[in-house]
């Protein structure tokens, strides 16, 4: 089997606030930068990322947020430095419970409102009990 690469495609309005906030964020320039487009190829994890400039950005919609995840705490923290170099605005999550498991992360949001985090999961399942007819309502609301 081939390897497997994601692609994610994000309308911006503002093509070069969008690659200033990417580079920043992935640590990576980008491979293509033109005055409408911007593509930045990333091997850890395999990404292809591409902005597009768009007139009409349609904040929030479907998108929830989006998220790399990384080997361990200390990948963590080396995201939090890059960013904190970088200037961005971001909010550190050490040892939280979400998604009934035990995070460190950390989340920045780009020009245009979308959230990212970094994140690293420390206990896979918090839950007490494993069963997966449990009420809708014992869901802890998280990454919101």
């Amino acid at each position: 089997m081939s390897t497997l690469k994601t692609h994610v495609a994000l309308n911006v309005s503002n093509i070069e606030k969008s690659v200033e906030f990417y580079h920043a964020m992935l640590g990576v320039t980008p491979v293509k930068n033109k005055g409408d487009y911007a593509k930045f190829d990333i091997t850890n994890p395999p990404l292809n990322l591409t902005l597009n400039l768009s007139k009409e950005i349609k904040s929030g919609g479907a998108l929830s947020h989006l998220g790399i995840q990384v080997e361990s705490s200390e990948d963590v923290k080396a995201a939090i430095e890059r960013f904190q170099a970088a200037g961005l605005a971001l909010e550190v999550e050490d040892n939280t419970e979400c998604c009934y498991a035990l995070q460190d992360k950390v989340w920045v949001t780009d020009p245009d409102g979308n959230r990212w985090e970094v994140f690293v999961v420390k206990v896979g399942d918090t839950s007490p009990e494993k069963n997966i007819n449990s009420p809708v309502s014992a869901i802890k609301t998280c990454c919101a």
